[in-house]
């Protein structure tokens, strides 16, 4: 059953919140959270994250250029813009390999809806095995331990492990 504020689970951009590192170390895993701070020189408040349109981002996600664009326009996802695929959108796909379903995540909103896209995006990053929704860095399931960890790092591994090889 969907609720009011599973839109906070649906960025602008076409990311999908509750696959991401951040959120998952914020709402379940203290010793992620912990690492993540190490890794990035930040507080472990600094790094947590309650989805992107949540009051409490991350600090790079608090600067989204998307997030403010589509405030300023008036528009819940870039897809609903008249520049779309704009300049910054482009940028920011093509740097990491947890964004590379992007185009295809924003076009499947507008067709269905942010409603229904959460259903299927959800099943995407779900563990075949036990049912834990994992991020697109895990490349095998963080209560598991199934490999692969669900159907995004199975289609995306060799970029997954290409991006982590030069993080």
């Amino acid at each position: 059953m969907q609720n009011k504020d599973d839109k906070n689970l649906a960025a602008v951009c076409g990311l999908y919140c509750e696959a991401c590192t951040f959120f998952i170390a914020t709402k379940e895993d203290p010793e992620r959270l912990k690492r993540l701070a190490k890794q990035f020189q930040l507080s472990e408040d600094d790094v947590k994250c309650y989805g992107c349109r949540s009051d409490k981002r991350l600090p790079y996600c608090q600067e989204c250029k998307m997030s403010a664009c589509a405030a300023e326009k008036g528009i819940d996802f870039c897809s609903q813009c008249n520049d779309y695929p704009c300049y910054d959108l482009k940028q920011f796909q093509s740097k990491r390999p947890h964004r590379k379903e992007l185009w295809d995540n924003l076009d499947r909103i507008k067709a269905i809806g942010y409603k229904q896209w959460l259903k299927e995006i959800k099943k995407h990053y779900t563990c075949p095995q036990c049912s834990t929704i994992n991020s697109a860095y895990d490349l095998k399931c963080r209560k598991c331990g199934e490999k692969p960890s669900c159907g995004y790092v199975e289609k995306h591994k060799q970029a997954i492990e290409h991006g982590l090889a030069n993080m």
